[in-house]
């Protein structure tokens, strides 16, 4: 087993802790954290070991996970990386691209995987419909109430960038243009955006993001040549509605008649029950990486680009 640590036992860090507790694949050695009061908390609720130092830390692991706030991501992955130690760092990978362009450096020069923590990728929702992509038009809704974590950044980079991280692994071309308005509501930085992603190829992305909502929603909507594909990513299901030739023998199928006159059918298939805990499946790409020198699903270099079309929406906000 991969002997892996935790660095910050937040919200996210305790959940990932509880995770990999039960994990095949890893024996959690300790975690830090900064806050005395809640690793005490965390020490005793768990019965984990708590290291009063990340150099304590480091010298008794193999892999480690980091959930500390997004501007301490650099820092902290450099330690471990420096010390030949494979890291999972919670998205967004950093604050700037310089520091991603940094770690994505050091990572290729000591041979370790780096893996960021974009968990939808790993949603039942989105990995049964994945191969079946080829998108025209996407349009996603990602709508939360304001939240008691995650305000140090923008919206962009706390929700958004969910969507932006599918969107670029599903949409096989550059992006050609960007706009994008929000505005602050609550925060210093802006509470609700919207962006139009335009790529070369012609497809389009329309994203909404919101924390300042009454109700949640992360949804994502995607119109291709012969069908469309909405994925629920709350509630684990996903449904596919798909254009095919008029076949007399099918008496469930909806009819109908193009411009030409050409009959053809609509056929809806609907994919429940694909409800699997995501961060685990995040640990065991990440452990299978480690164990069979693989690159992970969502990269440093992922994390990234991710990082880089979240920013130029960001800039075409404080233009507006």
């Amino acid at each position: 087993m991969i002997k892996v640590g935790i660095v910050g036992v937040g919200h996210l860090g305790e959940i990932h802790l509880k995770l990999i507790l039960s994990s095949t694949h890893f024996d959690l050695i300790g975690f830090y954290e900064t806050n005395k009061e809640k690793a005490d908390l965390i020490s005793k609720k768990y019965q984990v070991n708590f290291f009063n130092s990340l150099k304590a830390l480091s010298e008794n692991i193999q892999a480690v996970i980091i959930c500390t706030p997004t501007i301490h991501h650099h820092k902290t992955a450099t330690f471990f990386l420096e010390n030949n130690i494979h890291v999972f760092v919670e998205k967004p990978i950093t604050t700037n691209l310089k520091e991603a362009s940094e770690l994505i450096q050091i990572a290729q020069n000591n041979k370790l995987v780096g893996q960021v923590g974009h968990v939808e990728r790993f949603n039942g929702a989105f990995t049964e419909v994945k191969n079946l992509l080829n998108p025209l038009f996407i349009e996603a809704h990602r709508l939360s109430n304001y939240p008691a974590r995650g305000t140090d950044v923008s919206v962009v980079l706390d929700l958004m960038i969910h969507d932006i991280d599918i969107i670029l692994s599903i949409v096989k071309s550059k992006v050609s243009n960007v706009f994008a308005n929000g505005t602050k509501i609550i925060s210093s930085t802006p509470d609700i955006a919207n962006a139009r992603i335009e790529f070369e190829n012609g497809c389009v992305a329309n994203l909404t993001a919101s924390r300042i909502s009454l109700k949640k929603m992360r949804k994502m909507r995607i119109f291709q040549s012969d069908s469309y594909v909405s994925i629920d990513f709350d509630n684990c299901k996903s449904e596919i509605v798909s254009i095919v030739d008029y076949n007399d023998n099918d008496k469930y199928a909806m009819t109908i008649h193009n411009s030409d006159g050409v009959e053809k059918e609509i056929k809806i298939k609907s994919l429940d029950n694909l409800s699997k805990n995501s961060i685990i499946e995040e640990h065991n790409d990440f452990a299978n990486s480690i164990n069979n020198k693989l690159k992970p699903k969502v990269t440093f270099e992922t994390g990234k680009n991710a990082l880089e079309l979240a920013f130029k929406i960001l800039r075409k906000i404080d233009s507006e």
